[in-house]
């Protein structure tokens, strides 16, 4: 008896993405909320830039953005040397990092019932 593969069926999907603006700069958003995910994790910088496929420099600016934007600095970081340098979230960081998943699930939650409503007005997507 032949094997009958089962397709996945298409479901649509919504992803919002919030974005917290401080005049025309953006001060957080999907992308740096993951580089402060990876350097929570790597305590590197570099490190952090490399699972995102980015280069140091662009990183070092998203922090440096980040770290002007708020009161406190989100990120410290220390040069390298001869045991090498390093960086972590500072108390504000983990803080701000924390606020920005509550307000993800929170929008998510908030969501729920009008994306019902129009999943329905959509079309069957070519696949």
């Amino acid at each position: 008896m032949p094997v009958r593969k089962k397709i996945a069926a298409f479901q649509p999907e919504v992803h919002p993405r919030i974005r917290i603006l401080s005049g025309k700069v953006i001060a957080f958003g999907p992308g740096k909320a993951e580089l402060l995910n990876h350097l929570e994790k790597t305590r590197s910088l570099n490190q952090a830039a490399k699972r995102m496929g980015m280069s140091y420099m662009k990183a070092w600016l998203l922090v440096q953005i980040m770290n002007r934007s708020y009161r406190h600095p989100l990120v410290k970081t220390e040069r390298g040397g001869v045991h090498g340098g390093g960086a972590e979230l500072t108390e504000t960081g983990r803080q701000v990092l924390d606020l920005y998943r509550q307000m993800e699930v929170a929008s998510r939650a908030a969501m729920i019932e009008p994306w019902k409503r129009m999943r329905r007005l959509l079309a069957p997507a070519d696949e």
